[in-house]
C-alpha cells in the first residue's frame, strides 16, 4: 500500500508548503540543510532509509492542522507526542493488527476504515480520502484524521473525557481506555510530551493570520476573524438591522462586509452578549415564532456550552456545542433544513449552530414521546438525554440558571432561583418553520 516520496513537494500542496516555509523554525532548519525557497525540499531519511519528519517539522504540521481545521481546540503537543510513540514520525509507517484485521498507516497510525468513518459519519471533509487510502501517507492528511479522532474521543458517548482516557483509547480503543494494558502507553506519552520542544502558539497564530486563505478549509487564515466570512450576506443584513447590534457595531467602528469578531487574549473569536441574544432572536423569529421558544434560553445555553466562543471550547463544536452527527440527524431525519450541514465546518457559523441548537431543544421537549420538564430539557441538552441524573447533572442546571441572569430581567432571575417560576416544555415545542 505504501507510496514513494522523495520531496516534501510530493506529499503536500503548494499552500501547505507556503505555511511550512512561514514557520520560523522550519525555515531555519531547511535553509541550514541547504534547501531554498521555490525549490523542491528533500524529506529526511533515517539510517535505514525510512522517511520521517524532524521534530521541528512535526510540530509545525501539528500546529498548522490544529489552527486551520480544529480552531485550536486540540493541543498540538498531544499530537506530536503520539506521533513519536506510534510511528517515530515515519511518513510511511505501516502496521497490521491481526486482532482487528485493520491496517494502520502513516505518522498517526490511522486505519483507513476509521478515516472514512470520520469523513462519512463525523463530517470531517477537508480531505476526501474515500477509496484512496494512500492519501493517508501525506503528513497533513494523516495528522488531520488523527486529530479528528482525538477530538471525537475527547467527547465520546456524550461525556467530556480526560487526557488520560483519550490517549489510552487512542492506543487500545474505548474499551481499553481504563484497562491495565494501556497504562504504560499513557506514562510513556507523558514522558515524551514533557520532553518535546516548547510550543509557540503566538508565533504560529500570527503566521496563519497573515497567510492568504488556503483552499483545503473553508475558514483558514484571516477569514476566521470576520463575521462576513462565516455568515451569509442575508443573515448579516438582518443582524445589521438589529438596533442593539447596529449600535454596538457602529460604536466599535465596524463596516459592512468586514465586521470583526471580538477576540480574547489568546486570539479566540467570541460573540458579545448583545450578538448572542440577537442571533437567538433571529433564529427564533424565523423558525420557532409560533411555539414560543425563548431567545434568552438559547443565549444562556450558548454561555454554558461555549462561553460564547465561535468555535466552541474543548471538545464541544461551535457556539451551541452541537456535534456534527446530531446536526446531520436533525437535518436528514427530523426535517430541520433551514440551514444545510454538510460538514463539521458548517457548525462554526454561529447562526447554523444556534439553529440546530434550537432544533435539538425542541426535539428533547418530547423525548420518548412525552412532555419533558424545562430542567430535564436543559440537562439533556448538555449531557445527553440518556445521562440525565438530577444529582450528577444538577450542576449543569445551576450553571444554566446563572447564565440566564445575563439575558433575563433580574426580577425573573430571582424568582427562578427560588423555583417560583415553573417553565414547561411547551417553551421548546419544535417548529420546522
Amino acid at each position: 500500500m505504501s507510496v514513494s516520496y522523495k520531496y516534501w513537494d510530493d506529499c503536500v500542496d503548494s499552500e501547505e508548503m507556503q505555511l511550512l516555509w512561514k514557520d520560523a523554525d522550519v525555515c531555519k532548519e531547511w535553509i541550514d540543510a541547504g534547501e531554498k525557497m521555490g525549490k523542491k525540499v528533500l524529506l529526511s531519511r533515517d539510517p535505514e532509509g525510512q522517511l520521517y519528519l524532524t521534530q521541528t517539522e512535526m510540530r509545525a504540521v501539528a500546529e498548522i492542522v490544529v489552527h486551520l481545521h480544529f480552531n485550536s481546540q486540540l493541543a498540538s503537543d498531544m499530537i506530536c507526542a503520539l506521533a513519536e510513540i506510534v510511528s517515530d514520525r515515519q511518513l510511511q509507517a505501516e502496521y497490521y493488527d491481526r486482532k482487528t484485521k485493520q491496517a494502520r498507516i502513516g505518522i498517526m497510525q490511522i486505519a483507513p476504515e476509521n478515516a472514512e468513518w470520520l469523513v462519512r459519519e463525523m463530517g470531517y471533509r477537508n480531505y476526501e480520502i474515500e477509496g484512496i487510502s494512500t492519501l493517508l501517507f501525506r503528513p497533513f492528511v494523516n495528522v488531520y484524521f488523527g486529530a479528528a479522532y482525538l477530538k471525537w474521543l475527547s467527547y465520546c458517548d456524550g461525556k467530556e473525557r480526560t487526557e488520560e482516557f483519550v490517549i489510552r483509547a487512542y492506543k487500545g480503543g474505548i474499551k481499553k481506555a481504563t484497562h491495565k494494558s494501556t497504562a504504560d502507553f499513557f506514562q510513556r506519552y507523558l514522558s515524551i510530551k514533557q520532553s518535546l520542544l516548547p510550543k509557540r502558539e503566538e508565533e504560529i497564530s500570527d503566521a496563519l493570520h497573515t497567510a492568504r486563505p488556503i483552499s483545503v478549509t473553508s475558514g483558514s487564515g484571516e477569514g476566521w476573524t470576520y463575521w462576513d466570512y462565516r455568515v451569509s450576506s442575508e443573515d448579516m443584513e438582518v443582524l445589521w438591522r438589529h438596533p442593539e447590534v447596529l449600535k454596538e457595531w457602529t460604536r466599535s467602528g465596524e463596516r459592512r462586509g468586514r465586521v470583526r469578531f471580538s477576540h480574547d487574549s489568546e486570539k479566540r473569536p467570541y460573540l458579545s452578549r448583545v450578538e448572542v441574544k440577537a442571533v437567538a432572536e433571529l433564529i427564533i423569529s424565523r423558525y420557532f415564532s409560533k411555539r414560543g421558544i425563548k431567545p434568552t434560553a438559547l443565549a444562556a445555553l450558548a454561555e454554558v456550552c461555549s462561553m460564547r466562543f465561535v468555535n466552541g471550547v474543548r471538545a464541544r463544536t461551535g457556539l451551541m456545542g452541537i456535534d456534527y452527527p446530531t446536526a446531520a440527524w436533525l437535518y436528514k431525519d427530523v426535517g430541520c433544513r433551514a440551514y444545510k450541514v454538510m460538514s463539521v465546518d458548517d457548525l462554526y457559523n454561529p447562526l447554523v449552530s444556534m439553529y440546530f441548537g434550537a432544533s435539538y431543544l425542541a426535539w428533547l421537549s418530547q423525548y420518548e414521546g412525552r412532555e419533558r420538564s424545562y430542567q430535564f430539557i436543559v440537562q439533556a441538552y448538555l449531557c445527553g438525554p440518556e445521562n440525565v441524573n438530577l444529582q450528577e447533572t444538577g450542576p449543569f442546571w445551576n450553571r444554566f440558571q446563572q447564565a440566564l441572569c445575563y439575558y433575563e430581567d433580574p426580577k425573573k432571575c430571582i424568582l427562578l432561583f427560588h423555583n417560583v417560576v415553573c417553565i414547561t416544555s411547551q417553551d421548546f415545542v419544535y417548529n420546522s418553520g
